[in-house]
């Protein structure tokens, strides 16, 4: 199989044996997920049956993506609240990446607040706290930038809670939800299995990251326009 762009928009898939295909990628999802022609692009090659099936696997992959973050831009526009875009976003994330938990926390004053959770008992929404700087979330927080980590637990910066019976967890990536001035909350995931994040993964968080990030800043902005609409006592 072998792949060859038309335009900016198709990409032809053609095979030895005489049957072709087009692929087309819509503007909204070439705007939400700038990796898509990494997809689009990544050569078939037919003498290696294990690199076909693997290059062909990420590919399909990086279209689900696509799919997935179309469907969180429109939940982030949507007039939902804040804790259900951010329940519904947990969902998506974690089936999209097959992790076993996917969390976001929100920043309140110095602490930081379990707001969504999708693998976590959803009684402890709202209970499980932890200050800026402490554990790997709240390292995350403190400096900016994400962790990954392929055993959690192993790290000195590791915070345990037993209620979300944590311990079955090994691999976790922490991703800020952040602007250039300050942070609003991180995103984690955590998997059963021993994994290393790649590239496109940490990436794709990155990009659901910022999507979160206006999610609040949009909800936010209209919980200020409707006070200012209020009447005076």
């Amino acid at each position: 199989m072998k792949s060859e762009r038309i335009d900016p928009y198709r990409v032809k898939l053609s095979c030895v044996c005489g049957f072709s295909d087009f692929r087309a990628v819509p503007d909204k999802a070439k705007t939400v997920n700038p990796f898509y022609q990494k997809a689009s692009l990544t050569p078939f090659v037919e003498s290696e049956k294990g690199k076909m099936v693997l290059t062909m696997q990420r590919a399909n992959r990086e279209h689900l993506e696509i799919i997935s973050l179309e469907e969180i831009s429109m939940l982030v526009s949507s007039d939902f609240n804040l804790p259900e875009v951010l329940q519904h976003v947990t969902k998506k994330v974690a089936g999209q990446l097959k992790v076993s938990v996917c969390s976001i926390y929100l920043r309140e004053g110095d602490d930081l607040v379990l707001a969504a959770t999708h693998g976590f008992d959803p009684a402890f929404i709202g209970k499980i706290r932890l200050r800026i700087g402490e554990g790997i979330t709240g390292t995350v927080a403190k400096e900016g930038s994400h962790i990954s980590l392929t055993h959690a637990s192993r790290d000195s910066r590791y915070k345990h809670f037993s209620e979300l019976q944590e311990e079955k967890y090994n691999s976790m990536l922490s991703f800020p939800i952040s602007d250039k001035k300050e942070v609003y909350g991180v995103i984690n995931l955590n998997t059963t299995s021993i994994k290393s994040f790649q590239e496109d993964e940490i990436y794709f968080v990155s990009i659901i990251a910022n999507l979160i990030l206006t999610a609040i800043k949009l909800r936010q902005q209209v919980a200020t326009g409707k006070k200012a609409l209020q009447p005076s006592a």
